[in-house]
């Protein structure tokens, strides 16, 4: 199936700028901000929450901590290119998406700080080894090229909010309250917002190498970077864990649910991760609408929202016609 992509991919002319259809963004439904107070409590973390995997778990674990990271990077390059957008819907769109990240990196930081450094998770070392990468890598990039990885970003995180929608048993089944609601929550908006960065890319640039260069970056960065960390955690906060044979079963039936082909988060959406090889890829070729419909029902409904316990406030940015 891989090689039938690569062949789909080649096999006419690749154009260098997106030729794909042109978004109408009058259409679109705002997306609002959404403040909230998870009240974090270190005594509740679940190490074991991601379908009773310490190693799975941890992976998600390292997830947050470099997701702060991933964020920031979206939201200075979204303030960067935001005064260069004409359409003034889209400029509002990317001002939900500042905003919404924002709060995404908020809340994580305060997730790491609260619940995973007091349960001896190694936060500060990961921060150090990803202030590095970024401050002397990323950030150095090209802004053209940050853009790129902007959208590679936002592509990935995209494509795991989908799986994780349609597989809600994989959070459903811990008791830790908080650290559940905090990722149904990421993942709905992030869902919301799929198309925005990379809308902002084909308005700015839509060139096609660019665009998967960027997508290269993010493939580093997410399925490498985090990956060490997540595999690294275990190790660090339980050095037993090295001769521990329960835990090295653990290893294997973790791999499997992160990277297998049947179950695996990004195993089985391989095929999903690479369409955006396709020249014509839109994130909107896969319809969520459905299933952010059913989460904001399930999460923010006034009575029964399982986030309602923690909602503070919502704001949707205006839209401001642009100078001309």
């Amino acid at each position: 199936m891989v090689t039938q992509i690569i062949r789909n991919v080649f096999s006419r002319r690749l154009s260098m700028k997106y030729q794909g259809i042109i978004q109408n963004f009058v259409d679109k439904p705002p997306i609002p901000i959404r403040h909230f107070d998870f009240k974090f409590n270190p005594l509740e973390l679940d190490q074991k929450f991601f379908l009773n995997k310490e190693l799975a778990t941890s992976y998600f674990h390292a997830l947050s901590i470099f997701l702060t990271f991933g964020e920031d990077v979206v939201i200075e390059t979204a303030r960067y290119h935001r005064d260069f957008i004409n359409d003034p819907i889209l400029k509002q769109r990317l001002t939900s998406l500042i905003g919404q990240e924002a709060i995404h990196s908020k809340i994580h930081n305060q997730f790491n700080d609260e619940v995973l450094k007091e349960n001896g998770y190694p936060v500060e070392s990961l921060r150090v080894i990803a202030t590095k990468v970024f401050d002397y890598g990323i950030y150095k990039l090209p802004q053209s090229l940050q853009l790129s990885l902007m959208a590679g970003i936002e592509h990935y995180t995209a494509v795991l909010a989908e799986f994780m929608m349609q597989h809600e048993e994989y959070l459903l089944g811990s008791q830790d309250e908080r650290q559940r609601a905090m990722w149904m929550w990421h993942m709905l908006e992030e869902s919301e917002h799929k198309d925005i960065a990379y809308d902002v890319f084909l308005e700015l640039s839509g060139n096609y190498w660019l665009r998967i260069s960027g997508f290269l970056l993010a493939s580093l960065a997410i399925l490498g970077g985090v990956s060490l960390g997540g595999y690294f955690m275990p190790f660090v906060r339980k050095p037993s864990n090295l001769i521990n044979p329960y835990y090295i079963k653990d290893i294997v039936e973790s791999t499997a649910l992160l990277f297998g082909s049947e179950r695996g988060v990004f195993g089985s959406s391989f095929m999903h991760i690479l369409e955006y090889l396709r020249p014509s890829f839109h994130p909107n070729d896969h319809d969520t609408t459905a299933y952010i419909t059913y989460y904001k029902e399930r999460l923010l409904h006034s009575e029964t929202g399982l986030l309602m316990p923690y909602f503070l406030k919502d704001f949707v940015p205006p839209v401001r016609e642009t100078s001309t």
